[in-house]
């Protein structure tokens, strides 16, 4: 049985207090709060470009709903649970380049692009970039399936994680979901035809819910997963009616 990992069962190294963090914020001048959206919009102008080279499934309007999630939920967790405090700047970033250096799209003899190396190039400092490079590699579904302890050992670390993972899962399943699956099957999974994104679903996409780490994304999640099981009820019945030799 896969262990599932919750956000509350993860002891959280100390972080700053929200009078120390407005003390911080109070003490930038203008000038570094202004360094910093504009280290953001150039991340933003990079990503747009780099998932150009995607697929529909993997593409810039994929990373904009999943920053879109990714600040719903940090919204609404915030005003649920004050015992963690996240960094905005680092949901953001990381949300954003969540996708940059995806194994699945990486070809053969092309050097890897991180997005610690993206960050560094766009003036973060090497403690921000290294946060959003440790997110990035662990908001993988088969990196959890595979080493569940990794992702709780990041987790402790940076809490951002579990909602840009939240964020990311989200935008697999439900009617998005649903087109993603089957658009990215036609790229990638074209031997498994059809049946095969069906099977796709109760192979993985219908178990994200349990693995939620947000009550926020855990409530998203059960609404989307009833559309995936709804549409899969359609298929059967539809599919059934043909007889295959």
């Amino acid at each position: 049985m896969e262990e599932t990992i919750s956000l509350k069962s993860v002891e959280h190294h100390p972080r700053p207090s929200p009078e120390q963090q407005a003390d911080l914020t109070e003490s930038m001048a203008d000038g570094d709060l202004s360094s910093m959206d504009t280290m953001i919009l150039n991340v933003k102008g990079y990503v747009k470009d780099y998932m150009s080279r995607y697929d529909a499934s993997h593409d810039y309007k994929h990373i904009l709903r999943v920053l879109a999630l990714a600040q719903l939920i940090l919204s609404e967790e915030s005003k649920i649970d004050h015992r963690v405090l996240y960094d905005p700047t680092i949901v953001t970033l990381a949300a954003l380049l969540h996708d940059v250096g995806d194994a699945k799209y990486i070809e053969s003899g092309v050097h890897l692009t991180t997005a610690e190396k993206v960050l560094l190039q766009c003036g973060a400092t090497q403690d921000l970039a290294l946060a959003v490079q440790t997110i990035v590699e662990n908001v993988s579904y088969s990196t959890e399936t595979k080493h569940p302890e990794k992702i709780h050992a990041a987790l402790q670390r940076h809490p951002e994680l579990a909602i840009v993972q939240d964020a990311d899962r989200l935008d697999a399943i439900g009617a998005i979901g649903i087109g993603r699956a089957f658009t990215y099957a036609c790229v990638k999974r074209g031997e498994g035809g059809l049946d095969g994104t069906i099977k796709h679903f109760t192979e993985k996409l219908e178990n994200v819910e349990k693995m939620m780490k947000t009550d926020t994304g855990r409530k998203m999640a059960t609404a989307r997963t009833k559309r995936l099981r709804v549409f899969r009820g359609w298929w059967e019945e539809e599919a059934a009616i043909a007889i295959v030799d």
